[in-house]
């Protein structure tokens, strides 16, 4: 019968990754350190963001386990036999495939590099209770720590090439934006609107990046009650006069998302929305001038509050006012230790990267009804802050249609 290994190496075609090999080995020699410090021997990354930052692979799982392993002397990609060589092409380090002929090859192939009692690094904001079982069972390790808020920590903190890159999406995402004011149109829908921006980014992307993997950009374009959510799913409703609008654009480049929200009104916008709108505008501007090294994101979300309070609008804030960019999505990421919050008392620093958006929600039936919201893409400087989101906010460009 034909041998049926637990993994093997399937190595074949050129390398491509989203950053220069030099990138990915100064994020692993931070990881590396992470470990020293803390006296881990072996880290079992599991989670899509910290594969994606630290290999340059990021995984589909379709309910298989992926992770990164890392040691002092190895770092390899586990992947599972249905990709065959793409994550290999795709990541920095070594890969190893394992099989489904056997139930837990998975585990089988990651105690191959760790071995057995060792003292192991993993991700308790990621790691189910089943897998954290198996992780005991297989790797018997001495003792466990999370590393996760380690690695979000270094996340946070951006390179040079991380910036770059993140500039070229915001750049995308304003394309987005301004294909989607050209697509909105009395009797249009959300989705034709919504697919007229994605369109745009795709065609973008590649442009851009004509070496990359293209994947997972997407658009919510909102309207009317539908505007209501930050996150609302696009429906087919057909656009009216007189509708409160929501424009968010989501390029995807090599794992990394960028973003571009705002408030639009076809055709028209009545006095009591417009000074709601106008109101969220000067909030947004407020924010992004709070923005620099020094300030803390409670100290900075507090002053916001303030602004809101005086006039009689905190009540309709409905979340945090911003939040990092990187190796992030709505399905995966979260660098949670960067989000402008009351109990995040994290300080700016010079190579940060974060959003200003500021919403109101105002309910149904009451004068504004709607939800506002802008966002821009900030980078923090040496001395105060870099917007690198392009397309106008504010009712004198946003009435359309």
């Amino acid at each position: 019968m034909t041998a049926r290994p637990q993994s093997y190496r399937f190595h074949q075609g050129d390398r491509i990754l989203p950053f220069a090999e030099s990138e990915y080995e100064a994020r692993v020699t931070g990881l590396r350190k992470i470990m020293a410090e803390k006296g881990v021997d072996a880290v079992v990354l599991t989670s899509m963001h910290n594969v994606a930052y630290y290999s340059g692979f990021l995984y589909c799982s379709f309910g298989r386990p992926y992770a990164y392993v890392v040691t002092a002397g190895q770092a390899v990609t586990i992947s599972a036999g249905i990709d065959a060589a793409q994550p290999w092409r795709r990541c920095y380090g070594d890969n190893i495939t394992y099989t489904d002929w056997q139930r837990d090859n998975y585990w089988r192939t990651i105690r191959d590099i760790t071995g057995t009692g060792a003292v192991i690094g993993y991700e308790a904001d990621h790691l189910t209770l089943l897998q954290s079982q198996k992780l005991d069972h297989f790797l018997a390790p001495k003792s466990s720590l999370d590393i996760a808020p380690a690695t979000m920590e270094q996340r946070m903190r951006k390179s040079a090439a991380e910036i770059e890159l993140i500039r070229a999406g915001a750049a995308v995402a304003d394309v987005g934006g301004f294909a989607i004011r050209e697509a909105i149109k009395v009797g249009a829908r959300e989705i034709d609107v919504a697919m007229a921006g994605r369109d745009a980014m795709e065609l973008e992307i590649a442009k851009r990046f004509p070496d990359a993997e293209y994947r997972d950009t997407w658009v919510w374009f909102q309207s009317g009650i539908n505007t209501d959510g930050a996150h609302n799913p696009v429906t087919a409703r057909a656009l009216e006069v007189g509708d409160i609008l929501s424009l968010n654009t989501f390029p995807m480049i090599s794992g990394y998302y960028t973003a571009l929200e705002r408030t639009l009104f076809v055709k028209e916008v009545d006095a009591a929305s417009l000074k709601i709108w106008e109101a969220n505008v000067a909030a947004h501007e407020y924010g992004m001038s709070l923005l620099k090294p020094g300030a803390s994101c409670a100290e900075i979300t507090a002053k916001i509050n303030d602004f809101f309070e005086e006039r009689q609008l905190l009540q309709y804030r409905t979340f945090g006012y911003g939040h990092s960019f990187g190796v992030l999505s709505h399905y995966y990421g979260r660098e949670a230790g960067l989000e402008l919050r009351e109990d995040i008392d994290t300080v700016l620093e010079e190579g940060m990267v974060i959003s200003m958006e500021p919403m109101l929600t105002i309910a149904e039936g009451q004068p504004g009804a709607g939800g506002y919201r802008e966002h821009d893409i900030l980078v923090i400087t040496k001395d105060g802050n870099e917007d690198i989101t392009k397309y106008p906010y504010g009712p004198e460009f946003n009435v359309v249609g």
